[in-house]
């Protein structure tokens, strides 16, 4: 089968290296430097216990690839107009397009059910346009636990030695292609599961983003540093019980033990964190403005979400990562 990893970064170049030891014939999208050393010399995975190299074709233009069996996407939010624009190449009427992203995922509200089915997210998909380009009935649902980081044009750091990968059907469903990308992920040795409440997964995950980034951002630290301060650490909690309680709101039942989830507070720098100090766009919407304004939508309050989220604008801000309030 031909697959396509749409997005070949930290995350997508770990995965579609991993997914080049199986029966698969893969190949990347990418950009710049990153695209320049793939085509030379591969994409090269650094872990604690191994070095690996994996040859993948690869390109900036999804017309040099052609129609793909499986299209997996693991771009930032703010590239998602991109991906709308230039997808269609890769797409076949039975192509799935898995979404490995952090936050609140641009398809959330399809197949939601009650009364907010169907709604759309401007912020994350503006004029609808994955919705339109992609089809929400295409989406899979994808959440990833695995801390990576490019460290040099070509060559990943996957810092955790960890690629847990949670899927699922927005409508719930348990189908085949869930099956046929879960065996695939399985494979190419990473630990996939498949879940009939993908939008759990998906807020499960994002409390731990929310409660920690905002603090490792404008700290310009790693996660550790954040940790050895214990007001910090405070923050981090009422964060994610707010979090928590916007979930709750929505139907879902999720809460965030931070004790066990950061039981291991690293060195790793958050990816925003990483962002930020490259002068990459922020994933600023998908994982804190959408959600806040989710709790406004279903009547909770998250004053400190709200202060977390206005001191991050500021200081993307300062940085030049954000265009000067109207």
């Amino acid at each position: 089968m031909k697959l396509c990893v749409f997005g070949a970064g930290a995350i997508g170049g770990n995965l579609a290296a991993r997914l080049a030891s199986t029966d698969a014939q893969v190949s990347v999208i990418a950009r710049g430097d990153h695209l320049a050393a793939i085509k030379a010399d591969g994409i090269t995975v650094e872990t604690a216990e191994r070095t690996f190299t994996a040859r993948v074709a690869a390109s900036a233009d999804p017309r040099d690839l052609g129609p793909q069996d499986l299209v997996i996407v693991t771009v930032k939010a703010p590239a998602l107009p991109e991906v709308a624009a230039t997808i269609a190449p890769l797409l076949t009427p039975r192509t799935p397009v898995l979404f490995v992203m952090n936050g609140i995922p641009w398809w959330y509200f399809y197949a939601h059910g009650g009364p907010l089915d169907g709604r759309r997210l401007p912020l994350i998909d503006p004029n609808d346009a994955v919705w339109n380009a992609v089809g929400p009935q295409r989406a899979v649902g994808g959440v990833i636990y695995s801390s990576n980081t490019v460290v040099r044009p070509g060559v990943i750091s996957n810092v955790s030695g960890r690629v847990h990968v949670i899927i699922g059907e927005p409508t719930g469903a348990h189908t085949e292609r869930l099956d046929m990308i879960a065996g695939l992920l399985t494979a190419a040795g990473a630990s996939a599961e498949v879940s009939a409440r993908i939008r759990e997964a998906v807020w499960a995950k994002l409390l731990a983003n929310m409660a920690s980034n905002p603090l490792t951002f404008l700290g310009q630290c790693a996660l550790g540093d954040m940790f050895a301060e214990p007001a910090c650490v405070e923050a981090l909690r009422r964060i994610a019980d707010e979090g928590a309680a916007i979930a709750a709101a929505l139907g879902h039942d999720v809460a965030l033990d931070i004790d066990k989830a950061f039981a291991k507070a690293s060195r790793h720098k958050p990816s925003i964190v990483q962002d930020l100090e490259r002068g990459r766009p922020l994933e600023l919407d998908a994982m804190f403005t959408v959600p806040a304004e989710l709790g406004k939508l279903v009547g909770v309050a998250t004053p400190l979400l709200d202060l977390m989220l206005a001191l991050m604008r500021l200081r993307a801000r300062s940085a030049g990562l954000l265009p000067p309030a109207s």
